[in-house]
């Protein structure tokens, strides 16, 4: 017969306690379980502190904690071979729900379900209530002469403390769920479960399932508990001791499916606040979203959240990978998170140790920076703009890639500062000579696609001081920009490309942070430097009384009759005139810039300007050969000729071709283009067999 010990009701500030507990204390009542792990882990660690303290010389055994499932009982039990209680610690950890002010506590959590209560008050346990419709205790201390207990509770504010007849030291909770929490009897759940919030818990988890037997069927045979647990936890072991290969298949693990890290960052830190962690550069997908974190937040070695916005800085929300720290507190809205000491302290802490990471790469292996560059730029240059630590932490590794293509790049790990680009190399076939793929001796340097080279800022600067100081030219899409870069590279003038998705705003970073300098992107205008001046002056005309360049201006701005484009006439410089286009689509700097602010800040797609410069390439034999083919047109008739229309189809098709290479058709656009080419060719084939 079980003798009753004591038999009252659980010291609580409120009779309301328990409903709130079961509504408000958890957003997800499968955290009861994380709850339950995480005290069994805690007896077991407090069991080897009073063993190293000398307090306790018995055997430690292998520690473990089982969970295990009878479906015929409708019960789900977590036992540990930690500690254990006494009755006079039930009576003290479990029936009284101490915390300060439950009244506050109440208010404060109702008032926001942006509030999240974890571990801090003491409530783990009473979590297991949420789920179950009866809870109880089986618990053994691991004192001498201690006497097992067993606790039981309903839910309600009555309890059972009686004699327990556990011959093994720990703890066993066994709730017997509820009829609308049944899933939590099933196998796969309680995996899953453990793989989410214990998965890197120290010591093995086990999972134990008792099936009822069939009908006409002995009781089935009883298996060994199956460990459900990973263990190991990675980002808690020394840096030193980790292979590639251990932080690879670490990530893999976290996000499976995905392109392997560029590289990562190991945090291990324990003054003056406890963080550890491994954080992950992935490669980015051009629709990423830099709002959202995928860090998942640690709290020691039990999972809290998938992300830790509150926690890193915003610019690193990209990145993958784990922060663990104690320091970090979880019980708090986010509000007051962001504006916590410790919590900023954390994040400064994790962006300067980025920016050692992105520092030592650059200057230890320059051709791995630039072969992850397309990536790492966007981590940089976004945290460059929102983080004035770590702008100068990086702001001197800061790369494009350019057009330039000279020698005498930077010698590995030289430490010297040269104004030519870093290229990337390749390993030569004898397998132990690296050779800069750029260079004019090597072999490989006369290939269709040459490795592009990168700079900085500065290097660029002082390499055009004397062409066209304090002035950039850049380039945000090397397809529809690509006779525009030509251009200037056919005239000796090296440009940067910048485009990448965060580059329309680093641009005009750079130009706060360098006011000094003008950034041109190279579709705004044209430098003289690509102009024709030394060609004699244009004579008039007698029959009409104006020069050349004034005929074509007005051949073009009558056949177009586009009042908002703008016609300029101008000779291009090329030692062969047929290797400029006729005509070429200008966009203003400072419009072009306006229009991107304004759609961006009305979330609208950027369209194509109806006002544009239009600018004639005088030079170019096409050009030259209209002019002619519209004045032979003149004298033949008064009226609109053949050759009349000719021309002013050709005039369109020009203006289609300089606007088709700025991406600048819309549907009726491209429809109005092919409609005009195929007249235009049917055109010049009547007039060749005529």
């Amino acid at each position: 017969m079980t003798t009753i010990l004591e038999q009252g009701n659980i010291s609580i500030h409120t009779e309301n306690i328990f409903p709130i507990i079961k509504k408000w204390l958890y957003s997800d009542h499968e955290i009861f379980l994380r709850e339950l792990v995480s005290n069994a882990v805690d007896a077991i660690n407090k069991l080897k502190m009073v063993s190293h303290s000398g307090e306790y010389s018995g055997d430690l055994g292998d520690p473990e904690i089982i969970i295990t499932i009878d479906k015929e009982k409708k019960t789900l039990a977590v036992s540990d071979n930690g500690i254990g209680m006494t009755a006079d610690e039930v009576k003290k950890y479990i029936n009284q729900v101490a915390f300060s002010s439950a009244e506050e506590f109440v208010q404060k959590y109702k008032a926001s379900v942006d509030q999240q209560i974890i571990g801090h008050f003491g409530l783990g346990f009473y979590s297991s209530f949420m789920v179950a419709s009866h809870v109880e205790i089986d618990t053994l201390s691991y004192q001498p002469g201690a006497q097992p207990v067993n606790w039981a509770c309903d839910g309600s504010t009555e309890f059972k403390l009686s004699e327990s007849e556990r011959r093994d030291r720990g703890t066993t909770v066994t709730l017997t769920l509820q009829e609308e929490e049944q899933e939590y009897l099933e196998p796969y759940r309680i995996r899953s479960l453990i793989k989410k919030y214990c998965d890197f818990m120290p010591y093995p988890i086990k999972l134990e399932v008792i099936e009822p037997p069939k009908e006409g069927e002995a009781a089935a045979e009883e298996k060994a508990p199956e460990q459900i647990n990973r263990q190991k936890a990675p980002w808690k072991e020394a840096p030193n001791s980790l292979s590639k290969e251990d932080y690879l298949e670490f990530y893999r693990y976290l996000y499976p499916f995905q392109e392997d890290p560029l590289l990562w960052v190991h945090l291990n830190t324990d003054y003056p606040f406890v963080v550890n962690g491994i954080l992950y550069f992935p490669k980015l997908k051009p629709d990423v979203d830099t709002t959202r974190g995928q860090i998942k937040l640690f709290c020691n070695q039990v999972f809290v959240s998938d992300n830790c916005e509150e926690v890193i800085p915003r610019f690193l929300l990209p990145l993958r990978g784990v922060i663990d720290s104690v320091d970090i507190p979880l019980n708090v809205s986010r509000s007051f998170l962001q504006n916590d000491r410790t919590v900023r302290r954390i994040a400064d802490y994790i962006a300067k140790k980025v920016g050692d990471r992105l520092k030592e790469l650059y200057h230890d292996n320059r051709e791995e920076y630039i072969r992850c560059w397309q990536d790492l730029g966007t981590f940089v240059k976004f945290g460059s703009i929102n983080d004035d630590k770590f702008k100068k932490q990086v702001e001197d590794i800061l790369i494009f890639r350019t057009t330039w293509q000279g020698t005498g790049a930077k010698e590995q790990g030289s430490g010297e500062t040269s104004t030519e680009p870093s290229a990337a190399q390749v390993q030569s076939p004898e397998g132990d000579v690296w050779q800069d793929v750029t260079s004019p001796s090597s072999p490989t340097s006369q290939t269709p696609h040459p490795t592009p080279s990168y700079t900085t800022l500065k290097e660029y600067l002082e390499r055009n001081k004397s062409r066209h100081e304090n002035r950039v030219f850049y380039c945000t899409d090397e397809v529809s920009q690509a006779t525009y870069v030509e251009l200037h590279k056919k005239q000796g003038l090296e440009v940067l490309f910048m485009d990448s998705f965060i580059d329309t705003h680093f641009v005009s970073f750079l130009e706060r942070e360098h006011p000094e300098v003008k950034f041109s992107r190279v579709d705004a205008d044209l430098d003289d430097t690509l102009l024709d001046k030394e060609q004699k002056s244009e004579i008039v005309d007698p029959t009409t009384n104006k020069t050349r360049s004034e005929q074509i201006k007005e051949l073009f701005e009558k056949a177009l009759n586009r009042p908002k484009v703008t016609i300029r006439t101008e000779a291009l410089k090329a030692d062969d005139p047929q290797g400029t286009p006729p005509a070429i689509i200008l966009l203003p700097e400072h419009l072009r810039r306006l229009r991107e602010m304004n759609a961006l800040l009305q979330q609208q797609v950027i369209e194509f300007p109806e006002e544009h410069i239009l600018l004639i390439n005088t030079a170019h034999p096409l050009i030259q050969n209209l002019v002619s083919l519209n004045q032979g047109a003149i004298l033949q008739s008064e009226g609109q000729s053949p050759s009349a229309e000719l021309a002013t189809l050709i005039c369109h098709h020009v203006y289609d071709l300089a606007l088709m290479a700025q991406k600048g058709f819309d549907a009726e656009g491209m429809k109005a283009f092919i409609e005009r080419s195929n007249q235009l060719l049917t055109r010049l084939t009547e007039k060749a067999t005529a």
